[in-house]
Parts: structure tokens; C-alpha cells; sequence
């Protein structure tokens, strides 16, 4: 059946059918991490929200060019274009040279991606891979009027571009409130209003990262970069522009005041943000100290947490929410999101080796159950990719799939093809649109040598040899692993 895509527009503020400019292409544009550091948590928590989104357009049938950039250089301490370049800082401290530090961090982000099942972008571009391009963008920017050069550097004025555009048409604030809330300029600063914001910056002699341009040696501004390569990849035109909800007031309204001054129009038809992470009802940060990193989350290694929590289970974690809503870290909330990842494994386990019985007489509340929850699959992520909504219809999935398992209800009182609905559709969301899969403690090695045990309980208990079949099930919760036991004997175990 034809599915009907609704997403939440940040630009509009409310929910529209998703409708590409040239279907079945799709074109996604993602603000990516800036490499100088590990990534936090927060990052991970946008780029998985945004994996999840690739996924289903793909699911769909789509054919999406998936751009998400690498910003290796222009992005300064502080947002109003002060400080010192981020990179070029861990240089200099680490006695580096800056592109050093940009492949530690860029190979760790993708190890990190990696290890939470997020597919590859279709294309990575870099900052520093496209001087020339923004370089050119800036020229245009000048030629149209809207920017001014002083001293080697260039900057958009944003007052200007106001008297013909609504410069905060995406934060939703007037330019008046803005400039009310912004501090007043320093008698040296070079700017013509509080809000401008620097296209082109003229380098000190001791910056480290620097190119020649028609205005002197200098670097890009942060916000530049991502109109110049989403220009390049995605033309003037497309269908998503993604980020962290902290990007749209300032990053993303600039690259739409970038992109309306250079060639008329907002580069993107629908704007999705994901929001911020807490801990314990927080805001996480360094400064409060409860901030941590995927690797200290995997270990348990942090004050605040009671034990490691699997790769599987954080992104179910960030799943059982949805991408626009706050999510709160908790001891209690992962162990929650733990035991629900579990159970959905197990039933996908259950599912690979799953006959379907010679076919009776059809049992039509059987038959209706796994319809409306292959059906609630589809309609929760069709709600603008309301992931909480498709976990709990296939949680009903597997509560189907549990019951012709183990034997309390015949597989073959529904027809084959509502079987085979049920199999695809879970098989379908679990492994592709969900981006699960089964952890590296579950599979392998673990399942070969659980499965030998379960054998031998199930002779011990064939020989009515019940105290060794105790003595292994109590062994094996000791070691964390719970047998379940059912009509058939032991035939699968979780892992506690």
C-alpha cells in the first residue's frame, strides 16, 4: 500500500506530507560534527535520529543522497565569530599538526557510528576540501549586496538583508527582538551590526589553518561551509536540512540568509531538528560534570552510572523517544530500554527459525492482531518518523510471533500470507528502519555454546535428572543468563 509521510517542518512549525521535489530522489542534507574532540553523546543521539530518518526514506523505496558534512576547520570558540579556530587550538595545545587532529577524530566519530549500526552518508564532504567553493559563495554573496569586506574580512549584513527577507524565519524571532538581546559591538570591532556574522576571516600570522583568497589570507566562517557544500552536492534546492535543535538560531538561519542573498531561495524545503540530551532532568555537560562519552556509557566508567549498557541498547534508548523530544539519561531508564531491546531480540531469534504449522481453520483474532501491528509499524514512523510508536507495534509483533514459538497458539490457524506479512514486516523494522541488530555478547561463540547447555539440561530433564537441571539453570542466571522454559522443554535463554 502507498505510504503517506508526514514530517514535523521546523521552517513552518507544524506537520506536512513529505513530498520530493524530484521523486523517488531524495535529497538530505545533515550538519556534521566538528572534528577536535571525541563526540558526545549528543552528537550521537542527532546523527542516530538522522540514521533512523535515512533508513526509512530508503525503506520507502527512495533513492536519497545522504550528505553530512566534516567540519575540519572555520569553526571558532564562540558563535559571534570570536576565539580561536576549534581545531587549530587542539593543535597548538596538543603540538600537532591540525590535520592530525582532524583524522584521530574523524576516524573515532566513524568507529563511534560504526559501533551504534548508523550507515554511511553517501557523501562526507570536508571543510577544508572545499575552500575554492566557499570562496566563490562569498564573491556571489558580495556581487548581490548583501555583504561588505573590511580589512581582509568579509561579513553578511544582516540588517541589510532584513529590509527585502525576514532573516529569523526559521528561529521564528523578528530581527528587532534579536538585536535587543545581542551585546553591544566593542569600539574595535569591525562590524556594521550586532548580527552580522563573518563570511570570510582575515588570518593573525600565528593562525594555523589558512588560504589565500581575493581578500588576503584568511578562512572561512563556520556557517559558510554548509551552503557551499550543499549547494555543491544537493543544488540550490532540496528536500531535508537536519541538525541538533542548538544550530537553528543561529547556524541554520544563517545558511538560509547565505543561501536567499546567493541564489533566491532556502536551500531546503522541510527543516527537522533533534533535541537535546539531560541526565537525571539536567542538562549534560562538562561543567556539571555529568557528562560522558559513548566509550565510558559502553564500560560503565562514569560516577553516575551503575553498570555499561550495550551499543543495541543506547540506540533503542534514544528510539523509545522521539527525535524532537528531550531525552533524560537514567540508570533506571537504560536498564528499562535494556529489558525492551532484549525482548524484541529474543523475538527476532525466535522469528529466524520459525516454521509456519500445517494450515486449520483460521483464527481470526490472531489474524487481526498481527495485521494492525504490521499496519501501526508503518503508522507510527509515517508520523513523522514517530519511532516510540512503531517500538510498541512491534512489541504487539513479537507478543504474535512469542505465542506460535512457544505453542500457546497454532502458527497455522492464520493463512500463509498473513505468516509471511508478519515475518517481513518484522524482519523489516527490527533489522533495517530500526537499525538493530543482535549484540556481540548474544551471537557467535555464546549462542553455539548456550545452545550445547540447553541440549544437555533437556536430557537431564528427559532422564528426570532434575538436580543437574537445576544446577545448570541456577548456574547460568549466576552468570546472567535466564532459561525459558515452556511445553516444548528450554529453547531459548535472555540474557539478564
Amino acid at each position: 500500500m502507498e505510504q503517506k509521510l508526514f514530517v514535523y517542518n521546523t521552517l513552518t512549525r507544524k506537520k506536512e506530507e513529505f513530498i520530493p521535489l524530484d521523486a523517488p530522489h531524495v535529497g538530505m542534507y545533515v550538519c556534521g560534527p566538528t572534528v577536535y574532540s571525541d563526540v558526545h553523546l549528543g552528537n550521537c543521539r542527532t546523527f542516530i535520529s538522522f540514521d533512523l530518518i535515512f533508513r526509512y526514506l530508503l525503506h520507502l523505496g527512495y533513492k536519497v543522497r545522504y550528505v553530512r558534512n566534516i567540519t575540519d576547520a572555520g569553526h571558532l570558540e564562540g558563535d559571534a565569530d570570536e576565539g580561536e579556530d576549534k581545531v587549530s587550538k587542539k593543535a597548538r595545545l596538543s603540538q600537532l599538526e591540525p590535520m592530525e587532529i582532524v583524522q584521530k577524530y574523524t576516524v573515532d566519530f566513524h568507529e563511534v557510528m560504526k559501533t551504534f549500526n548508523a550507515l554511511p552518508p553517501s557523501i562526507e564532504p570536508t571543510a577544508t576540501g572545499h575552500i575554492i567553493e566557499q570562496i566563490e559563495l562569498v564573491k556571489t554573496i558580495l556581487d548581490t549586496g548583501y555583504a561588505y569586506e573590511v580589512d581582509g574580512s568579509v561579513y553578511f549584513d544582516v540588517e541589510k538583508y532584513n529590509l527585502t527577507q525576514d532573516y529569523g524565519i526559521l528561529n521564528g524571532r523578528k530581527l528587532e527582538d534579536m538585536l535587543n538581546n545581542t551585546r553591544t559591538l566593542g569600539g574595535q570591532n569591525e562590524k556594521h551590526g550586532k548580527l552580522d556574522f563573518a563570511l570570510w576571516i582575515k588570518a593573525k600570522p600565528e593562525h594555523l589553518m589558512k588560504w589565500p583568497s581575493p581578500w588576503g589570507v584568511g578562512f572561512p566562517g563556520w556557517h559558510l561551509e554548509c551552503s557551499a557544500m550543499s549547494n555543491k552536492y544537493l543544488g540550490h534546492k532540496f528536500d531535508i536540512h537536519g541538525g541538533g535543535m542548538d544550530l537553528m538560531a543561529t547556524h541554520h538561519t544563517n545558511e538560509i540568509a547565505q543561501n536567499v542573498a546567493s541564489c533566491g531561495n532556502n536551500p531546503s524545503t522541510y527543516w527537522l531538528h533533534t533535541n537535546m540530551l539531560t541526565v537525571n532532568g539536567q542538562k549534560m555537560s562538562k561543567s556539571l560534570g555529568n557528562s560522558f562519552l559513548p566509550e565510558q556509557l559502553f564500560k560503565g566508567e562514569h560516577e553516575l552510572l551503575t553498570r555499561g549498557y550495550g551499543p543495541m541498547a543506547v540506540r533503542f534508548f534514544f528510539m523509545q523517544a522521539s527525535y524532537r523530544s528531550t531525552v533524560d539519561f537514567s540508570n533506571d531508564a537504560l536498564e528499562a530500554a535494556e529489558k525492551f531491546y532484549k525482548r524484541l531480540s529474543e523475538a527476532a531469534k525466535k522469528l529466524s527459525a520459525l516454521q509456519q504449522n500445517t494450515l486449520v481453520a483460521v483464527d481470526d483474532e490472531a489474524e487481526s492482531a498481527i495485521i494492525a501491528a504490521c499496519e501501526d509499524c508503518y503508522n507510527g514512523m509515517n508520523d513523522n518518523f514517530n519511532s516510540p510508536k512503531t517500538l510498541e507495534a512491534l512489541n504487539n509483533l513479537s507478543k504474535s510471533i512469542n505465542s506460535f514459538a512457544d505453542g500457546t497458539r497454532n502458527s497455522g490457524a492464520v493463512s500463509a500470507e498473513i505468516f509471511e506479512r508478519m515475518k517481513k514486516t518484522y524482519n523489516d523494522f527490527f533489522y533495517d528502519v530500526l537499525g538493530l541488530k543482535q549484540d556481540d555478547n548474544e551471537s557467535g561463540d555464546t549462542d553455539g555454546l548456550l545452545g550445547l547447555i540447553v541440549d544437555l539440561r533437556n536430557q537431564a530433564k528427559g532422564n528426570k535428572d532434575y538436580a543437574t537441571s537445576d544446577k545448570i539453570r541456577e548456574g547460568l542466571k549466576q552468570i546472567g543468563f535466564q532459561l525459558n522454559d515452556n511445553k516444548q522443554g528450554t529453547t531459548d535463554w535472555v540474557k539478564l
